[in-house]
């Protein structure tokens, strides 16, 4: 498979920032290096974007899910692109709702 390129869904964005902004709160350095983590893993997503489970929440779905601890990351795989959709703390239960409407 060639090199796929990434794109963030805004409200993933907003999801990343809400958590690093939480975390950030008490430990600022560590919100900082949770961001670096996120984004290091997700460029690997370029060349491997396969690599990453599929969620038991999510089967039959063509979503995909990157953890890193704390958050999990899903995404899908679509026409020479990973779209980031949604990041949320790993301790929250999911709902596949949480996506609906992300892809903008």
């Amino acid at each position: 498979m060639a090199r796929l390129i990434i794109r963030w869904a805004e409200p993933a964005l907003e999801d990343l920032d809400r958590i690093a902004d939480y975390i950030a709160l008490d430990k600022p350095l560590a919100a900082r290096n949770l961001v670096r983590r996120v984004m290091e893993s997700v460029e690997r997503l370029t060349d491997f974007p396969e690599s990453a489970s599929k969620p038991k929440e999510l089967k039959g779905t063509p979503y995909r899910q990157l953890v890193i601890a704390p958050p999990r990351l899903f995404y899908r795989i679509a026409e020479k692109q990973t779209l980031i959709l949604h990041v949320m703390r790993g301790e929250k239960l999911f709902h596949l709702d949480e996506l609906t409407g992300r892809e903008k």
